[in-house]
């Protein structure tokens, strides 16, 4: 098996009895990195330490990842303007904080021949939160609901952001030339 030291340094293609003697000498533990490789790859380091620095670095890697939400909203076809106003304001704070949310408008009886009633409250929830918010799935009918899933818009950093808005400078026409006419260069 090839043998790489607790420095990372290779210490060769060895028996697995030398690797055993030389972890054991140095107090530490021998173990397979490459079990596929041709010869083994073995590692002497201390196993209990490894294991802890992994478990250190997946618990940071889980501190700085965002997890996003989906949150849900239920609408009727025949929800007053106020309610709906209201619950689009409510979606809107939800977009805001960065999850995502499920629209659901839900029928019952003869509501269901009227489904274009709505689809017409979840576009205009999608037309008023167009700003903050795009449709991730289109409004889709699954049983005695209509649902559709808005997210979050993908932000631009703070640094880009200032470009974009400022217009490219063009230089001053020259004196002898027209104000309109662009200078050959």
């Amino acid at each position: 098996m090839r043998l790489i030291g607790p420095a990372n340094e290779q210490l060769g293609v060895v028996t697995l009895a030398e690797a055993l003697r030389t972890a054991q000498q140095a107090g530490l533990d021998l173990v397979e990195v490459a079990p596929l490789a041709t010869p083994p790859v073995c590692r002497i380091m201390d196993y209990s330490k490894f294991k802890y620095d992994q478990t250190k670095k997946a618990r940071e890697s889980r501190k700085v990842q965002k997890t996003t939400k989906l949150k849900g909203m239920r609408f009727r076809p025949g929800s007053d303007d106020h309610d709906i106003e209201f619950k689009t304001r409510r979606v809107q704070e939800f977009i805001e904080e960065g999850d995502k949310v499920k629209l659901q408008v839900l029928f019952r009886g003869r509501e269901r021949d009227h489904m274009e009633l709505g689809r017409a409250v979840l576009e205009r929830v999608a037309n008023a939160l167009k700003e903050v918010a795009t449709i991730e799935r289109p409004p889709i009918m699954a049983g005695r609901e209509m649902t559709m899933i808005l997210s979050p818009l993908q932000r631009k950093s703070a640094a880009a952001r200032p470009a974009d808005q400022e217009p490219a400078k063009q230089p001053a026409p020259s004196p002898g030339s027209p104000t309109g006419a662009k200078s050959a260069t």
